[in-house]
């Protein structure tokens, strides 16, 4: 049975630390960085939020919550979580993620969804990871899709949005059988993005 506890990682360049009130300044700039709360399908605090936002995932039962930092300058460019987690199955969700617009589209996503995927199955024992996405995160489903996660279906009328609306979530997973060759295809990834 996995014990997920707060933990700090580090990998290329990215180092993620267990979330806390020391962030949230952090949290605000990298949020102001592309305006990312006015975004309809992702969960963005807006500014006067940000410390609200930091409370209520320090407060969730069944998340662990981190601080994506930028290990040279040692800026927060977002934040990223394990989360409905559930021991009995040995079973995870990587969620609750976002990135300062000058940290997308890098090597960021990619080396913060190796540090909690090796986290979670080669240390952790992990059975199964879970992603979920809005259906109209159509920038996610794909991010989460070149992960090399499956597609598990679609939850309708599932969660509320920000805006008051009714969304269906699309959900993915990556199986521990599946883990070893997704594992090498992320470095292969990595190494592409290194080269150009």
């Amino acid at each position: 049975m996995i014990h997920v506890e707060p933990v700090a990682l580090e990998f290329n360049g990215v180092h993620l630390e267990p979330l806390s009130l020391e962030h949230v300044d952090g949290l605000r700039l990298a949020a102001l960085d592309g305006e990312l709360w006015n975004l309809r399908v992702t969960s963005v605090p807006e500014p006067h939020r940000t410390q609200a936002y930091v409370h209520a995932a320090l407060e969730m039962k069944d998340r662990v919550a981190f601080a994506v930092v930028d290990s040279s300058s040692g800026n927060v460019i977002g934040t990223t979580s394990y989360h409905d987690i559930v021991p009995a199955i040995d079973r995870v969700e990587i969620g609750y993620t976002w990135y300062a617009k000058a940290a997308q589209r890098s090597h960021v996503n990619t080396s913060c969804k190796l540090l909690l995927l090796s986290h979670a199955f080669d240390t952790l024992g992990c059975a199964v990871v879970g992603f979920r996405t809005d259906n109209f995160n159509y920038a996610s489903q794909k991010a989460i899709e070149r992960l090399g996660a499956k597609k598990d279906g679609v939850i309708r009328h599932h969660g509320l949005r920000r805006d008051g609306t009714v969304r269906d979530t699309v959900m993915y997973s990556i199986v521990r059988g599946e883990w070893p060759e997704i594992k090498s295809h992320l470095h292969y990834q990595l190494s592409r993005h290194a080269a150009s």
